[in-house]
């Protein structure tokens, strides 16, 4: 067995692989094609953009939308790009160089977050109008609204087993959904401020929240209790995504930090500086092997995570968190995430 110190040795940083310019104005949205072929993001000039990996090919510049993207989403099961927009509607493109779409006029205001269910079969919209809705694809068939939150909905995303969603809004909660029942089953009220990012646990029995109060929540949705809180960021954080393998958390801010959590020491483990100004969109690829970020320098940046090789068979030593650690790194340390035994939310 190799000691913890050679371990620590072996992990590697984070490393900046490739930079994409083409947006007008700032990026607010990243996601991969689950074939890694492709990164799609969305931007405040109107336009999705697809950017191929292969250097031979160029970027696909998607026009369409008359007003502000603020969310982009892949389908993991089908060749799909979903976008939503100041423009009140959602698109569905394929992600070719012709660039057709279907339209869906989901909202009566900005729709500011699109997420798939694992499955690829429905979509999930939330807007500014205050409502969650649920759309059947195929085809963009209305299923049903998730009504509650009494301010705009920044985020939402489907539980693992799209069963179950969560949303966070600027009435400064986050809402756990029964998408059967079409009921809200728990409020968590414990933010300061608007919440813009929401996510679920890849096991699905946790949730991640954060917002406009520079603060991260982690959520036991069996217990309904706060397992984790981290001072994270010094200015609003803008997006969360949690590394597939559960134990790292990704966020962006304000503040122009990329960070990375390690849910299982409950502690930072890494800050990136990369983006000019706000750093407002970041997500891990399928794999974990990458994660891209983008900001309001009109930038897209894709990374190549490194930290994660080492993920099977060791235990995370204190010297890999201290690897070019500001004085402030354990500043935000928090308790680690409890054993999970079950994979279905109660």
């Amino acid at each position: 067995m190799v000691p913890l110190a050679a371990e620590a040795a072996q992990a590697e940083d984070p490393t900046l692989e490739r930079s994409f310019r083409g947006h007008k104005d700032a990026v607010s949205a990243v996601v991969f094609n689950s074939n890694m072929k492709q990164l799609i993001s969305g931007s405040l000039d109107n336009t999705v953009m697809v950017w191929n990996f292969k250097p031979q090919l160029r970027a696909y510049r998607f026009t369409g939308h008359k007003a502000a993207v603020h969310s982009v989403a892949f389908s993991p099961t089908n060749d799909l790009i979903a976008s939503g927009s100041k423009d009140r509607t959602v698109r569905l493109w394929l992600p070719s160089v012709e660039g057709k779409s279907s339209v869906i006029k989901a909202h009566n205001g900005t729709i500011r977050t699109v997420a798939f269910s694992r499955d690829g079969r429905k979509l999930l919209t939330g807007s500014d109008d205050k409502t969650l809705k649920v759309w059947g694809l195929p085809g963009g068939r209305f299923e049903c609204a998730l009504a509650g939150h009494t301010n705009w909905v920044r985020s939402a995303e489907f539980s693992p087993d799209s069963r179950m969603a969560v949303s966070g809004s600027d009435d400064k909660t986050v809402r756990l959904w029964d998408i059967t029942s079409h009921r809200m089953v728990h409020n968590f009220c414990d933010h300061n401020g608007f919440v813009n990012s929401v996510k679920f646990h890849p096991d699905g029995t946790c949730v991640a929240s954060a917002g406009s109060d520079n603060v991260i929540k982690v959520w036991d949705t069996r217990s309904k209790s706060l397992v984790q809180h981290y001072d994270a960021h010094a200015g609003s954080v803008n997006s969360l995504s949690f590394h597939p393998s559960g134990n790292f958390l990704l966020s962006s801010s304000n503040d122009g930090t990329l960070k990375v959590w390690d849910l299982r020491e409950g502690q930072l483990f890494y800050t990136l500086h990369g983006h000019e100004g706000a750093t407002l969109a970041a997500a891990f690829s399928p794999a974990g092997d990458y994660f891209a970020s983008g900001g309001a320098d009109q930038q897209v940046m894709c990374w190549r995570t490194n930290f994660d090789r080492q993920l099977l068979d060791y235990t995370l030593a204190t010297t890999v968190c201290e690897r070019d650690a500001p004085p402030s790194r354990r500043e935000s340390r928090a308790a680690p995430l409890p054993t999970r035994q079950s994979t279905t939310p109660v």
